[in-house]
């Protein structure tokens, strides 16, 4: 079942980007008490998410934050030295990079799609989602393209 507005994020242990190399990182803790934009992406590195949706959300951090949100976070089924090189990649250092290597946060959402023809396994959905406190606000997943979870999009729902 894909979660929903109005639905509590569920608590995953996944990872993250540390100084030191990956760290474990609580989906519970890191959502609770904080307003977050959340966007996913089908994989680090591939043309759209690099070319298109990842620029939206280094472009627009500024405005995104003075809208009173606490965190701007990226998750893909990617292990944690992808998501760090590809932050580095995308001079994304105000995003907080998720890793979700085994696809476990992307099952629990029920956002997860099929990318075996392409040789990618299992992969997330193109989404993005606002939460207030760990529940969610706004869902918007994309089918094509980038125009529910676009950077505009969501700062056009804050």
């Amino acid at each position: 079942m894909t979660i929903a507005t109005g639905d509590r994020f569920p608590d995953v242990t996944i990872k993250t980007n540390g100084p030191d190399g990956p760290e474990d990182l609580s989906t519970g803790n890191f959502f609770a008490g904080r307003k977050v934009v959340l966007f996913a992406v089908p994989g680090a590195f591939t043309p759209g998410c690099s070319n298109t949706h990842m620029p939206g959300f280094v472009v627009n951090a500024d405005k995104i934050f003075a809208k009173g949100v606490d965190a701007i976070a990226c998750l893909a089924v990617n292990d944690a030295f992808v998501m760090g090189a590809w932050q580095r990649d995308q001079n994304a250092q105000a995003i907080t990079m998720l890793a979700d290597g085994n696809a476990e946060l992307t099952r629990a959402l029920g956002l997860e799609k099929d990318a075996s023809a392409a040789g990618m396994g299992t992969r997330c959905q193109r989404f993005a989602m606002l939460l207030d406190d760990g529940v969610v606000t706004y869902l918007g997943i994309d089918e094509k393209g980038v125009d529910q979870s676009s950077a505009e999009t969501l700062l056009a729902q804050l």
